[in-house]
Formats: structure tokens, sequence, C-alpha cells
């Protein structure tokens, strides 16, 4: 079975760091492109960070650049979203995914992580 695993989630306050891992079993994740996604209450699943296979080509949406950093091992099926200087608006269910059908920013992954709970308080 197939899956991708979410951890380090939790609650931290406005300017704090917080760094979420994605491991993936069943399956190697080594050669394909993974994201970060997240899910406000109320809103829209969004893309937050990519990164390609190889690890050398990562992608961001605007409101996150320059704050968060995603990162892999290579050649292991492991990813890292390193967030920095953290707003209240980042609070949301954060969600990786692995191996996209239709480019790293879609949202047509064939694989999702169950997801985890980033809150952020004022």
């Amino acid at each position: 079975q197939v899956e991708l695993a979410e951890s380090g989630g939790g609650l931290v306050q406005a300017g704090g760091s917080l760094r979420l891992s994605c491991e993936g079993s069943g399956r190697t994740f080594s050669y394909v492109g993974m994201g970060w996604f997240r899910q406000a209450p109320g809103k829209e699943r969004e893309f937050v960070a990519g990164i390609s296979w190889s690890g050398q080509n990562t992608y961001y949406s605007d409101s996150v650049k320059g704050r968060f950093i995603i990162s892999r091992k290579y050649a292991e099926s492991t990813m890292y979203l390193q967030m920095n200087s953290l707003k209240p608006e980042d609070t949301a269910v954060y969600y990786c995914a692995g191996d996209p059908r239709n480019g790293i920013r879609g949202s047509n992954y064939n694989y999702w992580g169950q997801g985890t709970q980033v809150t952020v308080s004022s």
C-alpha cells in the first residue's frame, strides 16, 4: 500500500517557525516530483511549494516565497517544508503529494497524505 505521511504540524505564534516532514512508503518517490499544498477552513486547497525529483528545481506560491523552503533527500522518499516567519494566514491543514500528473504546481497528483494541522496564533 502506497502512503505519504506528514508530521511536524502544531501550534506556533506569529513570527515563529515549523518544519514539516513527508515520508513516503510502499513505493519509491525518488524519481518523481513532490509538492506541498494547504487548505484553510472554507477555502480551496492551494499549492504551496513543489520540488523536482532531483531537488534541483523548486517552486513556491507568491504567498510563501522567501519564508518557506522546500527540500528533499536525494534518492529517498522524504520531503520537508521549513516554514519561517509564520503568519496567522498560514493556518491550514498542510498536505504532501507525490507523482504529479500535470506538472508540480497543479493539484493532480497520484498520491496524497492525510494532512497535518498548522495553526499560527496572532
